[in-house]
């Protein structure tokens, strides 16, 4: 994919399926506001960027820029323009969650996904950042239950972790439950955060993909890709994650 005015580092990638496209949403350059004490004034890279889109008809690409320019630049309500996912409502609304920097801002995507819809204040974006969010947000559905889950800590440490709120609707009130997956003393790996969850079609069997930094081996950009169970109770609020060196073993019946 040919992103012209992407410089630097392309992550957090969020695809979602839209009338027979794959629409791919990614962070790039990593940019920085003035007065931030990571802000460079000799470092072009990140002075632009934020949030992109590409688009392609199959969900392996190839992908094209659809926009030419990122969809957000700018930092609404001090959130920087990273981390992104998009969460398609039972009503058919593409809710956008977004944030670095400790906030995160919810918006809702127009219908070609050209920008925002603006809420009843005028505003594209509200924010809606839970206690102890750091970034990378996600949501999902099940059994009318809204999970809107994050990650806390520094990535660049054991600190990292996953926290989650319950909510009735994807805009909220959430309800704050707590942290369900994170690194302990003499644990598999540390860094445990950023993830996302994926449901095994016509089951109700969950799985999170998240990455994490293996013990020994703590060098901070050694982080590998892991895929462990995730499961409930029954009252609906999540069960600690284990992490396992093992992850979820792959279902290799024929149906």
């Amino acid at each position: 994919t040919n992103i012209k005015w992407l410089k630097q580092a392309l992550w957090a990638p969020s695809i979602i399926e839209k009338e027979d496209n794959y629409y791919l949403f990614f962070g790039a350059n990593d940019i920085q506001r003035p007065g931030r004490d990571s802000y460079d004034p000799n470092n072009d890279v990140n002075h632009f960027g934020g949030i992109g889109v590409a688009v392609a008809e199959q969900p392996g690409g190839p992908y094209a820029d659809y926009l030419g320019k990122p969809l957000i630049s700018e930092f609404y309500n001090d959130a920087q323009p990273i981390d992104q996912f998009v969460f398609k409502d039972t009503d058919g609304t593409y809710y956008f969650f977004y944030g670095g920097w400790s906030h995160c801002n919810l918006g809702i995507l127009n219908d070609d996904f050209t920008g925002f819809v603006p809420w009843e204040d005028g505003n594209l974006f509200k924010e809606i950042t839970p206690e102890g969010y750091v970034e990378g947000p996600f949501m999902f559905l099940r059994n009318g239950i809204y999970y809107f889950m994050w990650s806390e800590g520094g990535w660049t440490n054991g600190s990292y972790k996953v926290a989650y709120a319950m909510a009735d609707k994807a805009t909220g009130p959430y309800k704050k439950i707590g942290t369900i997956l994170q690194s302990k003393d003499g644990d598999i790996a540390t860094g445990a955060g950023h993830h996302s969850v994926i449901k095994k079609p016509g089951s109700d069997e969950y799985i999170m993909v998240y990455h994490r930094r293996p013990i020994p081996n703590q060098d901070r950009d050694h982080r590998v890709t892991c895929m462990d169970v995730m499961e409930f109770n029954a009252d609906g609020t999540i069960k600690p994650i284990k992490m396992t060196f093992e992850g979820v073993v792959a279902d290799t019946s024929k149906k």
